[in-house]
C-alpha cells in the first residue's frame, strides 16, 4: 500500500507536474501534502486544482495562512522584505474562485487511517505549526514530540529537510519540498511511504522539473530576478 507524501510546493507547479509524470502508473492509497503549497512561484491555481482534483489530505502552511490573511482584507505584516512581500500580494490577487474556496477548505492538521494505522499531518511539528525539524535535529527533541503524540506516523514539513527517523515505534518523515529545495539542488523532493501489516517503508525522491518553465514565467510576471536565481541554484537567497 503507497501513500505519496508531498509537501512545500510553494506554487511551483512545473516541480509537482514533473512528480505526477516520474510515478505515471503507479496505484496510491492516498496523496498526503503537509502544506506551504502556495508562494513564491506564479503557478498558485494549478497547484491548488491539482491538490483538489487528486483529492489530496492537505494541510495549510504558513504561505498559505498569509494568503488567507489577505483574501480576509486583513493587512500582513511579515515578510517586510519587499522581494518576499509580492510575491505574497501576488498569489492573493490572482487566486481563482475554486483554488480561494480549497484553501478555505484546508485545517493546521489532519488525521487518516490506512491500512488500520493512523498517519498524521502537521507542517511544522505537532507541538507547533511553525516549528522547524530538521534531518540533524536532536534525537532528543523527536523523543519529546513521541511521547506526547499518540500518533505512530506523523509526516511533517517546513523545514525543506528530507529524513525518515524511528523514534521507538513513532515514525517521523518529511518528503523535502517539491518546489523550493534549499541544498543546491533543484530538483523537485518528494517521498513514497509503503505500508504493510510488518513494517513501514520510506523511499525519498529527487525529481528533475523543466526549470526553463518557471523562469519564463517569472519573467513574464515581471518577478524579481533574485528568484529565477533562486530556482536555478537551489537554494534560499532571501
Amino acid at each position: 500500500m503507497k501513500i505519496l507524501l508531498l509537501s512545500d510546493i510553494h506554487g511551483n507547479y512545473p516541480a509537482l507536474s514533473a512528480i505526477e509524470t516520474y510515478f505515471q502508473g503507479t496505484s496510491f492509497a492516498a496523496i498526503c501534502n503537509c502544506g506551504d503549497s502556495l508562494v513564491y512561484a506564479p503557478f498558485p491555481n494549478e497547484t491548488l486544482h491539482w491538490l483538489r482534483d487528486h483529492q489530496a489530505c492537505s494541510i495549510l502552511g504558513n504561505t498559505d495562512k498569509k494568503v488567507k490573511k489577505l483574501l480576509l482584507g486583513k493587512p500582513l505584516t511579515k515578510p517586510k522584505n519587499a522581494e518576499k512581500r509580492i510575491m505574497y500580494t501576488w498569489t492573493a490577487e490572482h487566486l481563482e474562485p475554486i483554488a480561494r474556496d480549497y484553501l478555505f477548505s484546508l485545517e493546521n492538521s489532519y488525521m487518516l487511517t490506512i491500512g488500520g494505522q493512523d498517519i498524521c499531518l502537521f507542517h511544522g511539528s505537532p507541538e507547533h505549526p511553525h516549528e522547524f525539524l530538521f534531518a540533524d535535529t536532536e534525537r532528543r527533541r523527536f523523543e519529546e514530540l513521541a511521547a506526547k503524540t499518540a500518533c505512530p506516523i506523523i509526516i511533517t514539513g517546513h523545514s525543506h529537510s528530507p529524513y525518515h527517523k524511528i523514534v521507538g515505534t513513532t515514525h517521523f518523515i518529511n518528503p523535502g519540498s517539491v518546489g523550493r529545495m534549499f541544498d543546491a539542488n533543484p530538483a523537485a523532493a518528494c517521498a513514497i511511504l509503503t505500508l504493510d501489516k510488518k513494517s513501514v517503508q520510506v523511499h525519498h525522491y529527487r525529481i528533475n522539473w523543466p526549470v526553463e518553465r518557471m523562469l519564463k514565467t517569472l519573467e513574464l510576471h515581471n518577478m524579481p530576478e533574485i528568484y529565477q536565481s533562486m530556482y536555478i541554484q537551489g537554494k534560499k537567497l532571501n
